[in-house]
């Protein structure tokens, strides 16, 4: 599966087959997220935050690739990301782009 970012895809043609995305919420343990509060005090990257939102973006990007799968696509265009904290420790990440189908195999 072709996957871009950008609203075309030079020197293909395709027929648009509607929106996909993948979400996921994700949360880490308590140790680890009671470990990432006290990183908090002293500055730097928060690991195991990192490596959450990594993860859940594997996740939806999966997801949104099956649903795209599903349709008979061939490339999702215009791929983007969105993320939001439902709750403190956890994140919903989606995942969205539009399916198609290339015309000129």
């Amino acid at each position: 599966m072709l996957i871009v970012n950008t609203e075309n895809i030079p020197g293909r043609r395709y027929e648009v087959l509607g929106l996909v995305r993948g979400s996921v919420v994700q949360s880490k343990n308590f140790g680890k997220d009671f470990m990432s509060a006290m990183k908090t005090l002293v500055g730097g990257e928060i690991v195991a935050y990192t490596e959450l939102l990594q993860e859940a973006r594997q996740i939806a990007m999966g997801r949104m690739v099956t649903q795209a799968e599903e349709l008979g696509a061939d490339a999702i265009v215009c791929l983007r990301y969105a993320s939001s904290s439902v709750m403190q420790g956890a994140a919903e990440v989606i995942s969205y782009g539009t399916a198609v189908r290339f015309t000129d195999k």
